[in-house]
């Protein structure tokens, strides 16, 4: 059983920058790909970035690439994700996520992810 513990979320001005992190119990942790998502009001929940086992392959959705960074720490069972340049329609629920032990390659799929946190909400006032 894995649990993900999401922190960092808040207010902050359009062109600003947040960091979220992400701790996770459980075993294989460098075993399996991770994720950040995102869910808006009314809207599905949609990949914001994701990253292999062993981080060595990170994908990003066209919307983030260039102002978001996601890194992973295996020795701290830790993820994060680097905001910057944050704009208005970034404000969501982000909700980190883990794959089944030993799936490590990087996904889009939200079925790929087994596990997920409870969400940490980012604001972005214009």
């Amino acid at each position: 059983q894995v649990q993900l513990v999401e922190s960092g979320g808040g207010l902050v001005q359009a062109g600003g920058s947040l960091r979220l992190s992400c701790a996770a119990s459980g075993r294989s942790f460098s075993s399996r790909a991770m994720g950040w998502f995102r869910q808006a009001p009314g809207k599905e929940r949609d990949l914001v970035a994701s990253i292999s086992g062993n981080g060595g392959s990170t994908y990003y959705s066209d919307y983030v690439k260039g102002r978001f960074t996601i890194s992973r720490d295996n020795a701290k069972n830790t993820l994060t994700l680097q905001m910057n340049s944050l704009k208005p329609e970034d404000t969501a629920i982000y909700y980190c996520a883990a794959a089944p032990a030993f799936t490590s390659v990087v996904s889009r799929a939200p079925s790929t992810y087994a596990y997920w946190g409870q969400g940490t909400q980012v604001t972005v006032s214009s």
